[in-house]
């Protein structure tokens, strides 16, 4: 357990906020440009999100969400979590954390000149310490749960790729198997696989992908969207074939299901953010639950919107109802039938305010500007926070989602 940071040290940590708030992105920034000079850190990172300024971003907004809840650090509890989980599906290790330091204390030191006095980077140190070994302590408790628990492992493990299936245009799926032969580790549906993957050209890369097949079976399944100049989706869609070999670290993230809640569920999804949801509705119709379920899809076209003939099956069976949106279908009218709705345009608020179930529980996936629309709906018709979950996917650099989520 880390030691609670004295008084003195909070008192100077606030005082920074206003400083972070005009040159955070700045710091960040500098900060990211000390850590990638060292390759062995470099190849941590998904050095696309470094390219388009998403990371820093990212980072700026935690820097200052920690600065601002300095005396009230419980409420970051959601923040710190997520972090943990991304950090030990990178291997995130200990000794990484010294290397963040130096270069968080100098890129301060760098961007805000005399004004980071020694009395301002003895706080920060102290500051950043106290936060690294909360999350040394929880990654380490996450690292040794992967290794006890069967199926589990540390590090990276390689893997095959069984099979590959074109669900879209621009969706393909990757089933996954140990080549070492042994069992295979027991994900919570909605968690996400991270891959260490070496691209011909690009050379070291990092990318998470959430597990979209259901828990408990003899495979780990992703389906990856074609993103434009996107190095490693393209380079999976056009070059990974049957056989080929991948590194992939333990199942990780906290979007899951909660066991313990019974209340009805409202899946709300767009693009490829319904990844995580068809793991989660695999894992619910193969229990044959008794909760009541809603699926909300927003494509462009009805060819667009991956596992639909999957979803139009269990409404079939009553498992569950859906409604599709489709932005870029100028034919499709809306209709009904077999418990499936179809709609012409996007999933909006107004829609969201007028179906709304002030008793379930809504998991929210998609680009940031909807999952953004969706959370902001639902809180100010003031459904209860832990009523709300949603998964990033990227670095999570959009302010009202990572705030709302600390």
């Amino acid at each position: 357990m880390a030691d609670p940071l004295d008084e003195k040290t909070r008192s100077i940590i606030l005082a920074t906020v206003p400083a972070l708030k005009a040159h955070g992105l700045a710091i960040t920034t500098e900060m990211y440009k000390r850590l990638l000079a060292t390759p062995a850190i470099r190849d941590l990172f998904n050095l696309s999100h470094q390219q388009d300024g998403e990371q820093p971003k990212a980072l700026a907004l935690a820097v200052m969400c920690y600065a601002e809840h300095i005396n009230d650090l419980g409420a970051l509890g959601g923040m710190v979590e997520r972090i943990a989980e991304k950090h030990v599906g990178l291997n995130i290790l200990p000794e990484h954390y010294p290397y963040v330091a130096t270069a968080l204390l100098g890129a301060i030191g760098h961007v805000l000149g005399d004004a980071a006095t020694p009395e301002i980077l003895d706080a920060w140190g102290k500051a950043y310490w106290f936060l690294a070994d909360i999350l040394i302590g929880r990654e380490k408790q996450i690292y040794e749960g992967n290794e006890s628990t069967p199926g589990g492992w540390t590090g990276w493990r390689s893997f095959r790729v069984r099979s590959r299936q074109r669900e879209t245009s621009i969706i393909t799926s990757f089933e996954l198997v140990p080549t070492d032969g042994g069992a295979l580790f027991r994900h919570k549906a909605g968690q996400y696989l991270s891959f260490k993957l070496d691209v011909p050209e690009h050379g070291s890369q990092r990318r998470n992908y959430s597990i979209s097949s259901a828990p408990g079976e003899d495979h780990y399944r992703i389906s990856v969207r074609r993103q434009d100049g996107g190095v490693v989706s393209t380079w999976l869609h056009d070059s990974v074939e049957e056989g080929d070999i991948l590194q992939i670290a333990n199942p990780a993230g906290d979007f899951f299901l909660n066991e313990a809640d019974s209340n009805p569920i409202v899946f709300l999804t767009a693009g490829v953010g319904l990844t995580p949801v068809i793991s989660m509705l695999g894992e619910l119709t193969q229990t044959r639950t008794k909760r009541s379920i809603r699926y909300v899809h927003g494509a462009d076209t009805a060819a667009s919107a991956a596992f639909q003939q999957e979803i139009r099956q269990f409404a079939k069976d009553a498992l569950l109802t859906a409604d599709f949106f489709y932005s870029k279908d100028q034919t499709q009218t809306q209709g009904s039938a077999s418990g499936v709705t179809s709609y012409a345009g996007r999933i909006t608020p107004v829609w969201l305010r007028q179906t709304l179930d002030r008793s379930a529980t809504y998991f929210i996936c998609g680009p940031d500007s909807f999952m953004r629309d969706m959370v902001d709906t639902l809180r100010a018709e003031q459904l209860p926070g832990t009523q709300i979950r949603y998964e990033f996917f990227g670095s999570a650099a959009d302010p009202a989602l990572v705030l709302s989520a600390a």
